[in-house]
């Protein structure tokens, strides 16, 4: 029975994972090697369950009751009495396994290890762990808090007793799983980055300024967002890092990742969370930067 779950990583996706357990009834350690990324996600949770109560998605009592739940620490030697524990660190393969090797000394036998990675061999990193049958991908998307969809990967070893556990906890979040084969990317990013991709090839190339690809897409298409406003969104580092993933694991021309997403990594501009990307948040309204 999970009743305590443990989310490594305060950022984006971590303090969403961390919402939404707490909110689904769950006690939540939330880790993080950086004091101020935890009270930055704090501050962030308690916002994101003020306007689900200012929505009326929830009541205020649910809102206090879900922080009430969530503590955090900088120190993973708290996880040995987790039920489950989420990693959702930098996407990162050295970094992940090394959590994970840390968690495979400190956690009990019986609790399940699982990775948010959106790109990375789920195979690879449980083999890492010291029990790769108690070791699933459970990718949220992000925004976690108002996203549906969790992908559920398993690796080679993954047994169907976790897999079960997982999907049902899933359930209890209010979400709907998606089982995909541990493959490059999973199924959406390996459809959503190349198609990231394509539109910053579109611009690299001049066929479109940033505002027409994104106009193109949202009312072209119905898309609720641009591919460059999404890329933005998403952190370019990330998308990058997820293309370079497609590239290596696939050997395939059509992942390279585009030259000009490669630049602005580079340059630091990797979107909303720096204050610049295809568009500068600096001002009111977010501007193209070309």
């Amino acid at each position: 029975m999970t009743k305590l779950v443990g989310v490594i990583g305060a950022g984006q996706m971590g303090n969403g994972i961390a919402h939404v357990f707490a909110l689904a009834g769950y006690d939540v350690i939330l880790s993080d090697i950086s004091e101020d990324a935890l009270d930055k996600a704090v501050e962030t949770i308690n916002k994101n369950l003020d306007r689900q109560v200012s929505k009326e998605a929830i009541s205020t009592d649910q809102a206090k009751e879900a922080a009430a739940r969530i503590t955090t620490s900088s120190n993973l030697g708290d996880f040995s009495d987790v039920d489950l524990a989420i990693e959702a660190a930098t996407e990162n393969e050295d970094v992940k396994k090394a959590i994970f090797k840390e968690l495979s000394e400190i956690m009990k036998p019986d609790a399940i290890m699982a990775t948010n990675t959106s790109s990375i061999s789920v195979t690879r990193l449980a083999a890492a762990t010291d029990r790769p049958e108690k070791f699933i991908g459970v990718h949220f998307m992000n925004p976690v808090p108002l996203m549906k969809l969790v992908e559920l990967i398993r690796g080679i070893a993954t047994s169907d007793e976790t897999y079960d556990i997982i999907q049902n906890i899933v359930g209890k979040l209010g979400k709907i799983s998606a089982t995909s084969e541990d493959f490059p990317a999973f199924i959406v990013n390996r459809i959503l980055m190349p198609m990231i991709n394509e539109a910053i090839y579109v611009l690299y190339e001049g066929v479109g300024t940033v505002k027409d690809i994104d106009l193109g897409m949202e009312l072209g298409t119905n898309h609720p967002m641009g591919p460059l406003k999404l890329a933005d969104f998403i952190g370019l580092d990330t998308c990058l890092a997820i293309m370079q993933v497609l590239y290596d694991g696939l050997a395939d021309s059509k992942y390279r990742p585009c030259p000009l997403l490669v630049k602005y990594v580079e340059a630091g501009w990797l979107g909303r969370k720096t204050g610049r990307g295809f568009y500068d948040y600096s001002g009111d309204e977010p501007v193209p930067t070309r």
